[in-house]
């Protein structure tokens, strides 16, 4: 293999069959970083090990911040006359690699007292793997690096130790193959009608229609099932809530929003994409509203926030496709801060019931302050940090009607939610035994509090990186006054509605529901009438297969023996008197069977020769 070397003064044509390396600022493809640097943690113990899990993040933003945006690729290889491309770098990668990178720094750091070399091996894969996807240049490395962060994430569910996590993580595990099956088979057909493996807006193609739409519908179904469309989105809210306390704050972020990267480089401007999203942002709010369990609360909000960056990226233009992304990086930063703050709690408490919880705000006021601003945050109240890119998608939306609508419930929705969330599991008075979370997470969760506070308030920060240009006004007197007014109107339902919102020990029933009937029916039909009728094909198949051996052994008295059973039958319908006599020739004839070998002529034989000859020439000239 050769290595050839670039620098920002640039080649226009690199020849081919080599690996091509950026040599200006030797930066490197920074899933490299975390994949490589996972293998030295089992060898580290106490403090040592802890600053080298805070090194590592640490390398890979300052790498982060060395790649410039390039009109070209680095490290290409070439492979069956394809190119597999590592590093491709543009606005939009990099804006989501920037938000991947700091947001892996305070996950680490919020995790730094697990012991679990695994547990931090894993997470290491899995910040790697995400960012392999966003910075891969064509279809067959991002698919590589989309399976090894279903591998990755589904350990950090199992290792929770319970049986209800490792369910969870198989149920988790089946749809991620099925969603990786399914864009494999549209890569490929991509590839069949396109010649090409790039990663680009997927379209329909004049030449080969057919074949291009089973690539748009497969692409977009595998695609979609990580970017939790309904009814693909059942293995969130059942595998997230089972994880580890530091597992579920890590999931919280990669996976879903690789999803969204994708479905941004894949399928900008698609209508039907913009409402899907618009459904998920009412459908994720109206479950959450529903959940006793603070973490399948959060997890359904994850789908809610989900829809409004798939409704921006469907919308498709420079306003949609700007504040989906911008959601990206502002949902990454406070739902990564509220799961923080539900496992603070779970792991000071050991619950996660709202109806077990309260009183949580004398005992412990830094977790409260922290989840109070992801709060606001996500329910994008003026001066935090949802407030500005909620507020650039439904923008986008106001010449969809019906998708506006469902956005302004969605956000209404929101707010009631964790006005819930903030009265039941903070404010409510309720004696409870419990100590302030350990420092680190304290310091985790405060600097990921600050960000989205400094965020709300100076947008600029990145707008600056976003990648259109941005000409969008959040502080106008309209827009402040209009959402203020509408979080108010809000407050009061729920004030005046407070019975009605309170927690609830039930199940809520969702489309996995139907298909665990499903896969139950399927498991009967397969057992029961499936068994059966093969059973029954096999008693046949076997009963067949004697008698064409006991026929094979004596033809003679085969045929002596059916003609004798004929007779002893057409006889005992005519209540013939001589049937006994049939009847003994018949026993007689059982019983030498098998002894006796009978002959024949050999006329009969060449007669039976050749009329079993003209029976198979007929066969062959009827093309049977």
């Amino acid at each position: 293999m050769r290595l050839f070397y670039h620098s920002n003064q640039g080649i226009a044509n690199y020849p081919e069959g080599g690996v091509i390396i950026d040599m200006d600022t030797m930066v490197v493809p920074p899933v490299v970083i975390f994949l490589a640097g996972a293998f030295l943690i089992p060898f580290l113990k106490g403090n040592a090990k802890r600053c080298y899990l805070l090194l590592i993040p640490f390398l890979a933003i300052i790498d982060l911040v060395l790649i410039e945006p390039q009109v070209y690729n680095s490290y290409v290889f070439p492979f069956l006359g394809m190119e597999l491309i590592l590093l491709q770098a543009d606005k939009l990668s990099l804006f989501v690699g920037y938000i991947f990178g700091i947001i892996g720094f305070l996950n680490i750091l919020y995790s730094l007292n697990v012991k679990d070399n695994g547990q931090h091996f894993s997470a290491f894969w899995y910040i790697g793997s995400s960012l392999g996807v966003v910075f891969a240049g064509d279809f067959f490395t991002l698919l590589f690096f989309w399976e090894i962060m279903a591998v990755s994430s589904v350990c950090l569910i199992w290792y929770q130790k319970k049986k209800e996590s490792i369910d969870a993580g198989f149920r988790y595990i089946l749809m991620h193959l099925f969603g990786g099956s399914c864009l494999l088979i549209g890569i490929v057909i991509h590839y069949v009608t396109t010649k090409s493996i790039e990663i680009s807006t997927i379209e329909i193609s004049a030449i080969d229609p057919n074949l291009s739409i089973l690539s748009y519908i497969f692409i977009l179904i595998g695609v979609g099932l990580n970017t939790v469309f309904i009814p693909l989105h059942t293995w969130l809210p059942d595998a997230y809530p089972r994880a580890t306390i530091t597992g579920a704050v890590f999931l919280s972020v990669y996976t879903t929003k690789t999803g969204v990267y994708v479905l941004a480089r894949t399928f900008p401007g698609v209508e039907a994409v913009a409402y899907m999203g618009g459904i998920m942002a009412l459908f994720g709010v109206t479950f959450a509203l529903l959940q006793n369990d603070i973490r399948k609360l959060l997890s359904y909000h994850i789908i809610s926030q989900v829809g409004y960056m798939v409704a921006g990226i469907g919308i498709g233009t420079a306003m949609g496709i700007n504040g989906g992304i911008a959601h990206v990086f502002n949902h990454i930063l406070y739902k990564a801060l509220l799961f923080m703050c539900a496992g603070a709690v779970i792991h000071r408490t050991g619950r996660s019931n709202l109806t077990e919880l309260g009183g949580l705000a004398r005992k412990m006021p830094v977790t409260t302050i922290t989840f109070v601003i992801a709060a606001l945050s996500i329910s994008g109240v003026v001066g935090f940090n949802g407030f500005i890119s909620k507020g650039m998608v439904i923008e986008a939306a106001h010449h969809q009607p019906i998708l506006w609508l469902l956005l302004e419930f969605a956000s209404i929705g929101t707010f009631l939610s964790f006005l819930k969330v903030g009265y039941y599991g903070f404010f409510r008075k309720r004696e409870i035994e419990v100590k302030e979370a350990p420092k680190v997470m304290l310091i985790a969760m405060s600097i990921t509090a600050f960000l989205c506070v400094a965020i709300g308030i100076y947008p600029d920060l990145i707008f600056s990186i976003l990648p259109h240009t941005v000409d969008y006004h959040p502080f106008s007197l309209g827009h402040v006054i209009g959402t203020s007014q509408l979080f108010m109107i809000t407050g009061i339902i729920f004030l005046l509605g407070l019975h009605l919102f309170g927690p609830h020990d039930r199940i809520t029933y969702d489309f996995d529901y139907l298909y665990r009937k499903s896969a139950k029916l399927f498991l009967w039909f397969c057992k029961n009438p499936l068994m059966k009728f093969a059973s029954t094909i096999d008693r046949i198949t076997i009963r067949a297969a004697g008698t064409i051996l006991w026929f094979s052994r004596n033809p003679l008295g085969a045929m002596k023996h059916i003609r004798y059973e004929s007779h002893l039958f057409y006889l005992e319908l005519r209540k013939a008197e001589h049937a006994v006599e049939v009847a003994i020739k018949l026993e007689e004839q059982k019983v030498s069977h098998l002894n006796k070998h009978e002959q024949m002529s050999i006329g009969l034989a060449i007669l039976l020769i050749i009329i079993i000859l003209l029976f198979y020439i007929l066969l062959y000239m009827a093309g049977i």
